[in-house]
């Protein structure tokens, strides 16, 4: 088949190319006892995230890194179930025939080829039929993550997004309207998309001209939860606090809360379980015991949501919403990217960017 491969561990433009003789992947190469969590499908559409930067990159090799090279990259993918176990679940929601979204299963590895290996006993859903494949890839570990901040949020909150432009922004800004925010603001290099349809918030800050910190109207009227998408933001409302300055959020006392998927660095290399827990376990749990004890009258309330989800509810929910027209997968329009090598390199250049508007998305084959 025809496949993206990664030659090792480097720049896209060095290590990334389509082959046209990769083998299919099929049940019999997976272990016979897994072989029921899986299904091959044949791929529609691959969807990128910070995680296949990194894998590529090599910056957490040890934990996430293919066991040998070449390896196909991408993790979020949508397909047709081709290749479904005999012993597979009995409660499986769909069948051979029917198309699926899938997050990565361990590691975003597997998903940049004409077929790929999809385990089907995690976060693996069935897509409605009124739901494209482009949009339906990016949603595979987006939509859960917006979910599980989604459900945080309370009928009436008024709500800033940092990273309001992002794969997971970009839902947030239209889910917590349909939670009863009151009031929702966006934090993006790109203000203007924030608040034009389908994002339409009520208000945009362009953190390349001004620092939304010192929004006095905001600091008059103070946010309920800030929801930090960008990395970073605990550190600038610390700093804001010990110089004396209004806030732009509550505290905890007054109800206020900090909620973040993030590390305080966007870009980070790991390459043992002791670095990655003192990057995201530590802080956050520290963070999370003194704001709610010693600083509850001066910080918001600090939650980590740590870890992906590992089942198929929420990415059932984000889907249920898209087919319903209440989401819009909102993908950077400068793709899809098309199955070529320079496609597929282009696309991993923006993801790297940072600076995507929705999710990159690779088109694989029509549907």
């Amino acid at each position: 088949m025809k496949a993206c491969q990664g030659s090792g561990y480097g720049a896209p433009e060095d290590m990334l190319k389509v082959e046209t003789s990769v083998k299919i992947p099929s049940l019999a190469d997976i272990p016979k006892r897994q072989r029921k969590d899986w299904a091959i499908i044949k791929v529609h559409a691959v969807a990128l995230a910070p995680g296949d930067c990194r894998v590529l990159g090599g910056k957490t090799a040890p934990l996430q890194g293919p066991p040998s090279f070449p390896y196909t990259p991408g993790g979020d993918v949508c397909g047709t179930i081709t290749e479904l176990d005999s012993d597979a679940p009995a409660d499986l929601p769909f069948k051979i025939g029917e198309r699926v979204c899938a997050m990565f299963h361990e590691a975003p590895r597997g998903a940049l080829g004409e077929y790929a290996a999809v385990h089907v006993s995690s976060v693996c859903s069935k897509v409605p039929d009124n739901v494209r494949s482009v949009g339906a890839a990016s949603l595979g570990s987006s939509g859960p993550a917006a979910i599980a901040l989604f459900d945080r949020i309370k009928e009436g909150d008024r709500v800033l997004i940092l990273g309001a432009g992002g794969g997971v922004g970009s839902l947030l800004c239209q889910l917590d309207r349909i939670k009863g925010a009151s009031f929702v603001a966006g934090v993006s290099s790109d203000s203007d998309r924030l608040t034009e349809k389908p994002l339409a918030v009520d208000a945009a800050v362009d953190y390349t001209k001004r620092d939304p910190f010192d929004k006095e109207v905001w600091q008059s009227k103070k946010f309920d939860v800030i929801i930090d998408l960008a990395s970073g933001g605990w550190l600038k409302l610390l700093e804001k606090s010990k110089s004396g300055k209004e806030s732009i959020v509550k505290t905890a006392k007054e109800g206020g809360r900090y909620l973040t998927l993030c590390p305080d660095e966007s870009t980070f290399e790991a390459h043992t379980w002791w670095a990655i827990l003192k990057i995201f376990l530590f802080p956050a749990l520290w963070r999370a015991m003194y704001s709610r004890l010693t600083t509850r009258g001066r910080l918001p309330k600090y939650t980590y949501a740590i870890g992906l989800p590992s089942k198929r509810t929420d990415l059932d929910r984000i889907l249920q919403f898209v087919s319903d027209d209440q989401v819009v997968p909102c993908i950077d329009s400068r793709g899809p990217f098309p199955f070529t090598t320079e496609g597929i390199v282009a696309a991993f250049k923006l993801q790297e960017s940072r600076h995507v508007k929705g999710k990159v998305v690779i088109c694989v084959a029509d549907e």
